[in-house]
């Protein structure tokens, strides 16, 4: 007898029920056991690295595989509007996309489209072929794809800046995430997450968005940045990675083993 397949919530879904900031972690390193760890810690989401990382599509495969069984839900960022890769994550069991660099309107609407099946969009269909329906264990997958998939587009640069409310107000477009690295080098301000012109910036895409009803995130590795954006009204953060975490805490232990040794 067949087995009834079913996905899990999408990360809109997730969001539009939750009753606070969800919380989130990137996960860089490309390594399973980082992604089971990260995904069973408590976080609310993780953030897939296909962008900053040496991340592929079967690296991809196996990190939504280790994060499956756990409450986090995994989010696979791309590096552009590449609507080939988009297609091909989607395929490798992503249900959640998030797109970098995401500049005007007209980006946002390419990368929507590619996230759909016609004649919505122009995702191209392999569903008997692909881990996105379990290989035809889902049932109806192809004319239940939009409910099952997820957007995130990026705000990185003054001219997405300036196009906020359009880009977040695409149709397909469930979430914008802001990007101060970007953002900052843009300005001239690298590497200066908490300068008081950033904040500004990262303020005014906040009001932008936010009225439309789109859902709005921002990167945070700064814990009391963080909780200034909570307290701002932001709806789901990224506060930390996993080879941050390894980088800080190895670096804090030899740092503190190496002083005793010395004193001792």
């Amino acid at each position: 007898m067949p087995v009834r397949l079913e996905l899990p919530p999408t990360f809109a879904d997730r969001l539009a029920r939750a009753q606070r900031p969800l919380v989130g972690s990137w996960v860089c390193s490309g390594s399973p056991v980082a992604a089971e760890i990260a995904a069973g810690s408590g976080m609310d989401w993780l953030l897939i690295d296909g962008e900053h990382s040496p991340i592929g599509l079967e690296t991809t495969a196996s990190l939504l595989r280790a994060a499956a069984a756990y409450p986090a839900t995994a989010v696979v960022r791309v590096p552009s509007v590449d609507t080939v890769l988009i297609k091909q994550v989607l395929d490798a069991g992503a249900q959640n996309i998030m797109v970098s660099m995401v500049d005007t309107p007209e980006l946002a609407e390419q990368a929507a489209a590619a996230m759909f099946y016609p004649p919505r969009g122009g995702r191209g269909i392999g569903s008997a072929l692909a881990r996105s329906a379990r290989w035809n264990g889902v049932p109806d997958y192809l004319h239940r794809a939009h409910e099952l998939v997820s957007l995130t587009v990026q705000i990185e640069s003054a001219t997405a800046v300036e196009h906020a409310a359009d880009i977040a107000a695409v149709e397909g477009v469930d979430a914008v995430f802001v990007g101060p690295s970007d953002r900052a080098a843009s300005m001239g301000l690298i590497g200066q997450q908490t300068h008081p012109d950033l904040l500004e910036a990262v303020a005014h895409v906040y009001r932008e968005v936010h009225p439309t009803g789109t859902k709005i995130c921002v990167n945070a590795f700064d814990s009391t940045q963080a909780q200034q954006y909570v307290d701002d009204g932001f709806d789901f953060l990224a506060v930390t990675s996993d080879v941050t975490l390894m980088a800080q805490g190895t670096r804090a232990l030899a740092d503190q083993w190496s002083t005793q040794l010395r004193e001792g």
